[in-house]
């Protein structure tokens, strides 16, 4: 009843709008998006191509898939990074719309929910100090805080050792070259190091970002997990870009 009054009050006083329709919030206390937009968030659904988890036109199409030697065993995604979903994380992570990465994460969770079977631990993709103090979080460790709910531990196994020009400036090419030696095993100090070494060996690990593009950051992060002794390493994003074919 108080949250119903609370959504009454707001929205004739403030008129809070829908942060990708701009219609006015019936209940702007629960999200900041509307219950229509949540519903037309278009998601991936089957087929899709079982490693690298890209829509498939049907289930025996050829596709150029994660390469041979990659240290991802799997990839998937929600949706595709247009519509509602974008607006969406950009609010989360540009508008800090923090509350945000609860329904994301459960939608994403229930898409995808055979790649936690047999997972040991989920380990967010870290941002470089400097950029996680400017922006006040990291939003890769929001999202895999809410997957977590399910039990799985949150390892913050690896860390980001350099920064590195944001990735959408560059091109696919120059995107794996610019994250290549960017991460490195969690820890400052060798017995800090040894304990993380310790912890994944064997292990199947989850990389948890909010979105992929051309996968390089979580290759990247992936090549350090399995250098150290991993078993096996997946990810999951939120979003996804699709590249236009030149």
């Amino acid at each position: 009843m108080l949250r119903s009054v609370a959504d009454a009050l707001i929205s004739v006083a403030f008129a809070p709008q829908c942060i990708s329709c701009q219609t006015v919030l019936e209940s702007p206390t629960r999200s900041p998006a509307c219950d229509r937009c949540w519903r037309n968030l278009r998601r991936y659904a089957p087929p899709l191509c079982a490693r690298c988890g890209a829509p498939l036109p049907r289930p025996d199409a050829a596709h150029e898939c994660l390469a041979s030697h990659s240290a991802l065993s799997a990839l998937r995604s929600l949706g595709p990074y247009e519509g509602v979903l974008r607006d969406l994380l950009h609010a989360l992570k540009f508008d800090r719309r923090r509350s945000l990465a609860i329904p994301l994460a459960s939608r994403l969770r229930s898409s995808v929910d055979t790649l936690f079977d047999d997972a040991d631990a989920l380990i967010p993709v870290p941002l470089h100090p400097w950029r996680e103090w400017r922006r006040g979080f990291n939003q890769a460790a929001d999202l895999a805080r809410a997957l977590s709910a399910g039990g799985l531990p949150i390892w913050p196994a690896v860390r980001r050792r350099r920064a590195t020009t944001p990735q959408f400036e560059l091109d696919a090419d120059a995107r794996h070259e610019n994250v290549r030696t960017a991460f490195a095993i969690a820890g400052w100090m060798p017995w800090q190091r040894a304990r993380w070494m310790r912890r994944i060996h064997g292990r199947t690990c989850i990389l948890v970002d909010d979105l992929t593009t051309t996968g390089a950051t979580l290759e990247a992060c992936a090549n350090v997990l399995r250098q150290h002794g991993a078993r096996e390493v997946r990810a999951i994003a939120i979003g996804r870009v699709v590249l236009q074919k030149k």
